[in-house]
């Protein structure tokens, strides 16, 4: 594992290019949210992703807040990143099995965030709660794409 990087891997029973496409639609974000943060998605925000897309969501974490988030990391049917408000990112990495699964890695990478904002997350557990709630949502987007 990377310095200041937390990342959670699971194959998936479907193929790379339809989790993709769930990835890539932020209106569908909420359904696997495994941290229950997420509320909704901002109005004008619910276009495929590409790379330089943002979109915005309503977030909730003790207290409501916005977020807008900008794909900073993209390749079709394999890689998608967007970075956060304080810089961090969420990564998805998709590596077909060979067996009609994939491998699903969602990061948590705060490499990229100023040094006293990574001690502040470190310090707040941030790292160890979101590896929880990662592998609820790697769970959840298994569930929902078994419907």
């Amino acid at each position: 594992m990377a310095a200041r990087q937390i990342s959670v891997t699971r194959t998936i029973d479907a193929p790379a290019e339809r989790i993709f496409d769930l990835l890539a639609d932020p209106s569908k974000h909420q359904q696997i949210d495994g941290s229950g943060s997420i509320r909704a998605l901002r109005a004008g925000g619910s276009q495929r992703l590409a790379l330089g897309s943002t979109f915005g969501m309503d977030m909730r974490a003790g207290m409501p807040y916005r977020v807008t988030n900008r794909v900073v990391e993209f390749a079709e049917g394999e890689l998608i990143a967007w970075r956060h408000f304080m810089g961090h990112r969420w990564r998805w990495r998709l590596r077909d099995t060979g067996s009609g699964g994939t491998e699903v890695t969602e990061t948590f990478d705060y490499s990229t965030v100023p040094f006293v904002v990574g001690k502040m997350f470190e310090l707040m557990g941030i790292p160890k709660s979101n590896r929880k709630a990662m592998e609820a949502t790697l769970t959840r987007l298994a569930e929902v794409l078994a419907e």
